[in-house]
Formats: C-alpha cells, structure tokens, sequence
C-alpha cells in the first residue's frame, strides 16, 4: 500500500462495490458505488469518525484544526468558521488572488517552464496575502519544498502504528524537522506579530481572531487561530497548485480544448483582469477545470473513517469498528458512471451534457459534512489563474509521455511538470 496506494486499492474494485479484507486486527471495507458512497458519508455521516491514525499524522504538522479535530470540536470549529468561507466572503479575495496570479506571470520567461515551482509560487502567494495581507515574497521555493517534505512524511508515517520521536537519527527525519521549522517559523512571524493587536484588517487572520461562538460567544484560542493558519496555508495552496498542474498539462496536450477555452477568455474578458463576477460566466474553462480534477482528483483518497456503530449499505449490515475506504480516483474513473472514463472530456460538466453525472460519482473536494471548507475558495481561485494563464500564453508539452502521478497528501506528477510556453500578444481592454 505503501509503494502503490492507489494501484493496491484499484486491485480491491474487481471483487465489487463492497471490498472487504483483514489488515492484521482490522477489518477494511472499500466503497466503490456512488450511491453507497453517498448512503455511507452522507445518510450515515454520525457513524464516521477519522480513523485514528489519518488525524494524529496530520496533528502533528498542522496542529488541532478543523481538518482532524472531531465530535463537540469539530462542530464547534466548523460552525465558527464557516462564515470565513461562504462564496460571499471568498469573492472579496478576487482582487487579492489575481493581483498575486498578474504579478506572478509577468516574471515568467517564454521557453520551458517549471509548472510546478509557478503555480506553488502562485498560490502560496495567493494564500499569504489572504491570510495576512502580505505578499510571500521572491523565494517561495524553500517554502514550497517544506510543504513537499511534510506532505510526503505524511503519508509515510500513515502506514507504522506510531510516529517515532523526529529527534531519532532515522532516515527522512532531519528534513521532515528542517521543513517543520521553516513554515512553523513563517507562519509564526506572521500571526505573532499581531497576537495583541486589534488592527480591523479584514484578511483571514483578522477574522479568525474576530470570529465568536454564535453559541457561547467564546472566540477561538490562540492556538485555535495559529493551527487553523497553519491548515489554510498549507492544503489552501498545495490542493489548487496540484490541481492547476493537471489542468496545464492536459490542455498542453488537448490544443483544441486550450483554443476553445481560450476563446471563451478572450471574449468574456478582452484582455482585462477577471474578477469575481466574471469567474461563474465562463462555464467552459470552469469545465475544463473540473474534467482536470475528475481524471487527477487533487486528494486522490480520503481520509479512512471508523464506524461507531453497526450501519446497512447496499444490504450488507457493517459492523461497528470496521474501516471504511472511499477514494475519488476510482470513482472518477469507474466507466459505469463515465463514458470513455480515460479521455479528457470538459463537455461532461456543461450544461445539458447527454450524460447526467450520478450522485457520488464526482468528489474532488469530499462529501457529507466535512466537504472541504475551503472548496469555494479554491475553485475562485484556480478559475482565475487558468484564465490569467491562458490570456498570457500557449501552452504545449515538453515530452510526450504523461507524467507519472505519484500520491503523497495530494497526487503531484513525479518528477514535477514542466511545459513549453508560448507569449501572446497582449489584448487591449474595450473601453
């Protein structure tokens, strides 16, 4: 599992849409319907909590924040925070993300181009000034690789019963500890310079420590706000860098889908900048964006969850205490729910497509409850970078052959991306 997660649990679809095995003590049962999907994570969402292991991992690099925090908790921290995260709310960073994406690609050279190292600089920069209204500077790379390190940790450590002390002298702990320390400390600069200070700013970091209990009144604690900057910085740029990686890529190989997107872009936007508003009337390029994250779903599998109590789904009764296994990856590709599951295909997702997508099938940002906070945030975000992107340049490939994805917290290509790009001729904005 360790070598291959995502080939060793494909092996599992064969035996059908409930997959059961024993892992030593543990019974295991994956989930590959949709519609069982959805009975699980949604019909009996009060059953599930994180399976241990999946949340001490995570806790350990980012702390006790909504993503692995459960029961009271998790209601508590949720409830609190969703009014940071509406679409209303998300929109008045429009402005904040594209300054970030325009400045960005104007330091870009034509020719080949690391993919990766653009949009991680991108939308780590994307994430710094919505959190504390400061640019992340030039040298993002240091920052970019330490989340590496740790998304990669991560999923080693997921698979040893404990997490070995990182003061061993053991092989990977020397960077995991390196990379620890170079985010603890930027964030640290960052929150503890306003620890005390009631500035009124109105980026994320303000409105985490303005936040109150609609319940109790209670605010969150200190530690509270640096564990959920802690989370926001780290998945609220590496999930849209990862799915922005997929997305150039197969509009550098699909040339007719770049053009038709393109053209839409040009004709909506006539060379200006987007904003918000304009995000939700460009409904190819925002197919082209989902199609991305349905062949290269960003979070490939979902955390593991444990039942707590005896559920039925699909007329098989499970008891308490199994685990249970869902991952989008087979799902967005299972040819049941997919016609010509393997073909990028933007058209499935507009309106009035022959294939009405089922319930279940479609999961890039999860399901049930704890569907991903952040999930409008960062289609606002990737939809306009992908437009900056394709106002300033051509894309096509470098090498022919598909890179590899390889799963860490998120699924990256192997090795990094890098494509050819081409300048355009600047469009000049209509009056």
């Amino acid at each position: 599992m360790r070598r291959d997660y995502l080939g060793f649990i494909g092996a599992q679809q064969r035996l059908g849409d409930l997959a059961a095995q024993r892992i030593l003590r543990e019974r295991v049962v994956d989930v590959f319907d949709p519609a069982l999907v959805r009975a699980l994570m949604v019909d009996h969402a009060d059953a599930l909590v994180r399976w241990a292991r999946g949340p001490e991992v995570f806790a350990d690099l980012m702390g006790q924040s909504v993503l692995v925090t459960e029961g009271a908790t998790w209601q508590r921290q949720r409830r609190m925070l969703m009014p940071a995260f509406t679409p209303k709310r998300v929109a008045g960073y429009a402005a904040l993300m594209t300054q970030a994406a325009v400045e960005g690609l104007a330091r870009v050279r034509p020719g080949e181009v690391a993919m990766d190292a653009l949009y991680s600089h991108l939308t780590m920069d994307v994430i710094s000034r919505t959190l504390f209204s400061t640019p992340i500077g030039q040298d993002t790379a240091a920052a970019a690789h330490a989340v590496q390190v740790l998304s990669e940790t991560a999923l080693g450590e997921m698979f040893w019963p404990v997490t070995l002390p990182d003061w061993l002298p053991l092989p990977g702990k020397a960077a995991k500890r390196r990379a620890s320390r170079l985010l603890h400390g930027l964030l640290a600069s960052h929150i503890n310079a306003r620890a005390d200070a009631d500035d009124g700013r109105s980026d994320l970091l303000g409105m985490l420590k303005a936040l109150r209990d609609e319940t109790t009144g209670e605010a969150l604690s200190r530690q509270e706000v640096y564990d959920q900057c802690m989370v926001s910085f780290q998945a609220g740029h590496e999930t849209s860098a990862t799915a922005l990686l997929w997305w150039s890529w197969l509009l550098a190989t699909h040339p007719e889908v770049q053009d038709r997107a393109r053209a839409e872009v040009d004709a909506m936007l006539a060379g200006r900048v987007p904003t918000a508003d304009d995000a939700g009337a460009l409904p190819y390029l925002s197919a082209t964006l989902k199609e991305a994250m349905r062949l290269y779903p960003p979070v490939a599998a979902i955390m593991t969850r444990r039942l707590t109590r005896d559920i039925t789904v699909g007329g098989v009764q499970l008891p308490a205490r199994t685990l249970v296994r869902v991952t989008p990856w087979l799902l967005h590709r299972d040819p049941r729910c997919w016609p010509e599951a393997e073909a990028f295909r933007p058209e499935r997702f507009l309106p009035g497509a022959p294939h009405e997508i089922p319930r279940g099938a479609y999961i890039p940002f999860g399901l049930g409850p704890r569907v991903c906070l952040g999930q409008h945030f960062a289609v606002l975000e990737m939809t306009l970078i992908a437009a900056l992107v394709l106002q300033r340049f051509h894309l096509s490939p470098v090498e022919a052959s598909p890179p590899e994805p390889r799963m860490a917290v998120t699924l990256r290509p192997a090795g990094g991306l890098r494509l050819r790009l081409a300048a355009r001729a600047p469009q000049q904005p209509q009056p």
